[in-house]
């Protein structure tokens, strides 16, 4: 099992200058602690997301860690042009020493695809047309691509990463449906859905990788995202769990309350306890946060633990504490656990 921190980035209480800063002094403990890596939202006009550039963030990143991986997850490709999205990946693997993890997607929300001009029904085409080239240009030194939504001739790729032939590639996996081609690939997942949702997603990846005659062993990362608050007492844990996840929600739900809408594809309940009900987070000292995260990853069969130890208005000092117990009295004793075969 390995452990990694997922940040939306929502907006807090502090300056956004101040909230940059914060956040940056989190991810160094998060270096410190030992987590596998650090993965950033892109978001945009919303306040779920203060980091709709994550190159930006994550070049500040690069230079305040040592050993963390790092990167988006995701990219929206929609909303990018696919050769500036490469030679960002390039410039950001070498800047870091080849400790960037790339994730890619189409992007959730229609209405931040329409406010960059981009109709949300050719959102997958643009998504699969610039991931193809995003590739092509990773692993060769001329992207020649002719689509639909784009025609380069004989592009010079002059910028190369330090993993070869990629970074390892992320996607954000919602059934089981997608599994197929991650397996065939070799793409890590993550999944924000219940136990059951998830396991059944990751049983399904390991069929098709054992289709493919992959060794068990080295089977790509599956990981759900997970809600975490660990304080020295189950009262103070939840009443600032309790306090954080009303405001990261309503960030969450921001723009489609505006556009009188809901999501169909985001089912996480108003209220924390809810929330902790159905096993989408979890918030008590560190045995209980230990025993939780042992019995739900059992359950959904993963072996990538996805932590969201800031989000609304937890305070720095609160995170850091968090981070401090998960660090010293969870992650260590799960670390060695073999997921479900």
């Amino acid at each position: 099992m390995k452990f990694a921190v997922f940040d939306h980035m929502d907006r807090g209480t502090v300056s956004l200058a101040q909230q940059y800063e914060d956040r940056l002094a989190l991810v160094q403990a998060y270096d410190r602690a030992g987590f596998h890596a650090y993965h950033v939202a892109e978001h945009h006009s919303t306040p779920l997301g203060i980091s709709p550039s994550p190159g930006v963030y994550l070049s500040a990143v690069a230079q305040r860690t040592r050993r963390l991986r790092f990167g988006p997850l995701v990219y929206t490709l929609g909303m990018h042009h696919p050769l500036r999205v490469l030679e960002e990946i390039c410039m950001l693997d070498q800047m870091s020493g080849g400790r960037l993890e790339v994730g890619f997607g189409r992007g959730i929300s229609p209405y931040e695809l329409g406010y960059y001009g981009v109709d949300p029904v050719q959102a997958q085409d643009i998504y699969h047309e610039s991931y193809q080239i995003i590739m092509q240009g990773l692993t060769g030194s001329v992207v020649d691509f002719q689509g639909k939504h784009f025609d380069l001739r004989k592009v010079p790729i002059e910028l190369q990463c330090v993993q070869r032939p990629t970074p390892p590639i992320w996607y954000g996996a919602g059934t089981p449906a997608s599994t197929q081609w991650t397996a065939a690939q070799r793409i890590n997942i993550v999944c924000n859905g219940l136990a059951a949702q998830v396991r059944a997603i990751t049983d399904q990846y390991r069929r098709h990788w054992a289709e493919l005659g992959h060794d068990a062993s080295a089977i790509p990362f599956m990981g759900m995202s997970r809600h975490v608050v660990v304080a020295d007492t189950e009262a103070e844990a939840r009443d600032a769990a309790r306090r954080a996840y009303r405001r990261w929600h309503g960030h969450l739900m921001h723009l489609w309350v505006k556009h009188g809408t809901r999501p169909q594809t985001l089912a996480f309940p108003d209220e924390f306890d809810d929330a902790q009900r159905a096993g989408l987070g979890i918030a008590g000292t560190p045995d209980q946060v230990r025993d939780w995260i042992a019995d739900q990853s059992a359950q959904a069969g993963i072996n990538y633990f996805v932590c969201r130890l800031a989000f609304g208005d937890l305070s720095r000092d609160e995170s850091l504490h968090s981070t401090r117990l998960f660090a010293e009295q969870v992650m260590p004793a799960l670390e060695t656990a073999a997921a479900p075969a």
